[in-house]
């Protein structure tokens, strides 16, 4: 099997994931994996990235080889996210935070995040919880994904302490039941809903399966899956985001970076607009790619310049 190496400079530079998947360590971590691994037209080891159990295989892979998770799993149909993606998010939140803590990740369980929308995956707490050792609360509106995460949380004793989950029970709102006075969170992160309705969800995913096959293709197979509640809302990502930003207007000191992903670069004069009216005392936009995909961190803070540099840490830190 072909040993070729292409290292992905586009992922952020701690990113574990630069380097082509190896993936004799991964089935060394991850029997099950094996069965979907073949050797491609370009004489290089890979999978059928179109089929949706090899997908979730190879997250099964990398969660034990790199971030010493057992027993994930995720019920049929639910959004399955790139693992490299993922850690990137978390990457570029930690120099976010070390701009407060003179240069340095600040990392430990005093740390924490609220992840809005965790899904069923659980993925952002455990990237975070296992390379700084964040802790995290993980909110959603659906109770089966909650479900699905705590059992991943079980099985994996070190992330017991570590994460904690809470539905929303008023789906309307993204914080209202769920920030308390007493909070106070280093950042929050979201991966909002993308698509307007369920129609636009499966054209879009068809698309997908139809560039990674190079077929055409007429019955939405999703090769990452996908719940109504992941994949679309009313107002689609954009009014997502914009619900999120007039929400945490509502907490300007219980937070210090509010921040998630924007898929589509056309939004941001829309969210700039709205950030502007709430009176947010700093904006950062942090360009994202991988592979031929580009995304973008949108985040703000309602705290000023001395604010920012005030911000306690509590925490051991560490420098990356």
């Amino acid at each position: 099997m072909s040993k070729t190496i292409t290292e992905k400079v586009t992922l952020h530079p701690r990113n574990q994931h630069r380097l082509r998947y190896d993936f004799n360590l991964l089935i060394e971590n991850c029997f099950e994996l094996k069965p979907f691994v073949f050797i491609n037209e370009h004489k290089i080891e890979s999978i059928d990235f179109s089929n949706p159990e090899a997908v979730k295989t190879l997250n099964k892979a990398l969660l034990a080889t790199y971030y010493d998770i057992q027993n994930w799993d995720i019920p049929q149909n639910y959004l399955c996210p790139p693992i490299p993606g993922r850690a990137d998010y978390i990457h570029h939140i930690a120099d976010l935070l070390a701009e407060s803590n003179n240069g340095i990740i600040p990392t430990g369980i005093e740390i924490e995040g609220l992840d809005i929308g965790l899904g069923a995956n659980c993925i952002y707490p455990i990237i975070g919880n296992s390379v700084y050792d964040w802790s995290f609360v993980g909110t959603d509106i659906d109770e089966k994904a909650l479900n699905n995460c705590n059992e991943i949380i079980q099985s994996n004793p070190k992330l017991i302490e570590a994460i904690s989950l809470q539905q929303q029970v008023e789906p309307r709102f993204i914080f209202k039941n769920i920030i308390t006075p007493e909070d106070k969170f280093a950042f929050t992160i979201c991966n909002p809903p993308f698509h307007k309705s369920a129609d636009e969800a499966s054209k879009g995913s068809l698309r997908k399966i139809n560039n990674l096959e190079k077929t055409k293709v007429t019955k939405p197979v999703l090769n990452f899956g996908g719940q109504s509640s992941e994949l679309w809302c009313e107002g689609g990502e954009l009014g997502f985001i914009t619900q999120i930003i007039y929400e945490s207007a509502k907490y300007p000191m219980q937070c210090l970076w509010f921040t998630t992903l924007v898929s589509k670069q056309s939004h941001l004069k829309s969210l700039y607009k709205t950030l502007n009216k709430v009176n947010v005392g700093k904006i950062k936009t942090i360009d994202m790619a991988q592979g031929q995909k580009t995304s973008r961190i949108l985040a703000w803070t309602f705290l000023t310049e001395t604010q920012l540099k005030n911000w306690k840490f509590e925490v051991e830190q560490a420098v990356f």
